[in-house]
């Protein structure tokens, strides 16, 4: 009988396991059952991303899926409470980790884009907002991704108006051995960012309000062709939206945060 070649969906399998195994412990604690370790969890909610459907939907979809099973070493399919819980139990901590070893995969160069974008919340349908006259604040996204690999290298979440050039320096400090040159655009355009960029011996390629001729000379003598690596963020945002989803399916702001950096590792991987 011919061998099957691997799958995308069982290599992105294959990744997961191997990055919740470097990050996480086998299990919980020593209280644990040991029916399913904590690998699997995480794995199985990286799919249940990927794939954009529910808890249900998925173990059922995976009683067909053999390799999968076996890839991740799973005997005895949990039930939908159970991955719901672990997903209430795994720290944001942890998705930092795993996202930034999904980084350690990819080939990335150095130079960084920072945008923002808005996800919506689910929960609330269109008809009973508007018949309650209610608004349901969107979730504003801040992503920096890598333009050479369009890996996310980490993410900002507020469920506030706050403003660009505030998210910013706690990104960049966060990940200063991952930059040499920070791309942003007019939102990002403040001094303290600047010099911020400086002190971490970056190179901050930010486009400035122009409130005079000289702001417009400086915009002009900006290296258009590396600034304009800065749309494969647009790239990015556009992508999570069309493959994952635009809404976010969680209630609680936690675990939304959560979700959108499940969201995000989910793309490093595949």
């Amino acid at each position: 009988m011919q061998t099957l070649s691997k799958s995308r969906l069982l290599r992105f399998v294959e990744q997961a396991f191997h990055l919740a195994r470097r990050a996480v412990a086998r299990y919980s604690s020593k209280f644990s059952k040991r029916r399913h370790t904590l690998h699997q969890h995480i794995v199985l909610l990286c799919l249940k991303v990927r794939k954009n459907t529910t808890y249900r939907t998925l173990l059922d979809e995976l009683t067909e899926m053999p390799r999968i099973r076996s890839a991740i070493e799973l005997e005895e399919l949990p039930s939908p409470s159970t991955l719901c819980k672990a997903f209430n139990r795994l720290d944001m901590a942890v998705w930092r980790v795993l996202l930034n070893l999904s980084v350690t995969l990819l080939p990335t160069n150095g130079v960084v884009g920072i945008d923002a974008s808005g996800f919506d919340r689910s929960h609330a349908s269109k008809h009973y907002t508007k018949r309650t006259k209610l608004t349901i604040q969107q979730l504003k996204v801040t992503l920096l991704v890598n333009t050479g690999a369009n890996a996310i290298l980490d993410l900002h979440v507020t469920t506030t108006r706050k403003h660009d050039s505030k998210i910013a320096p706690s990104l960049i400090k966060r990940n200063t051995g991952e930059v040499a040159i920070f791309l942003g655009d007019k939102g990002y355009d403040d001094q303290k960012i600047r010099a911020l960029a400086h002190e971490e011996n970056l190179r901050p390629l930010i486009k400035h309000r122009e409130f005079s001729s000289l702001h417009k000379a400086w915009n002009a003598r900006l290296d258009a062709d590396l600034y304009g690596q800065r749309s494969q963020n647009e790239t990015v945002n556009s992508r999570l939206k069309r493959k994952y989803g635009v809404f976010i399916r969680s209630r609680h702001w936690w675990k939304q945060f959560r979700e959108l950096a499940i969201t995000c590792l989910t793309h490093n991987l595949d």
